[in-house]
């Protein structure tokens, strides 16, 4: 048995979902311009450090809730 988390979703072809197994995190990334990408973690610390470096707030001016949104959401799985 796993827990699935849903970060966001834009809509059927832009989404962030996050499964854990156990101690392994899957995080699958669905986009229209790249397909799905999937990582894998062994911890939360690891995931995190992923997630900062991916929601980097240089990408984010002007929208700075949307990142803190994201970031909420992974801290709490």
């Amino acid at each position: 048995m796993f827990k699935k988390y849903e970060i966001y979703k834009k809509d059927n072809y832009n989404m962030l979902k996050v499964e854990v197994r156990g101690k392994t995190i899957i995080v699958r990334e669905i986009s229209d311009q790249w397909g799905e990408d999937c990582h894998t973690f062994v911890s939360r610390p690891q995931m995190m450090h992923w997630a900062e470096n991916r929601f980097r707030p240089q990408d984010f001016i002007g929208k700075e809730e949307e990142r803190e949104a994201i970031l909420t959401a992974f801290k709490e799985i």
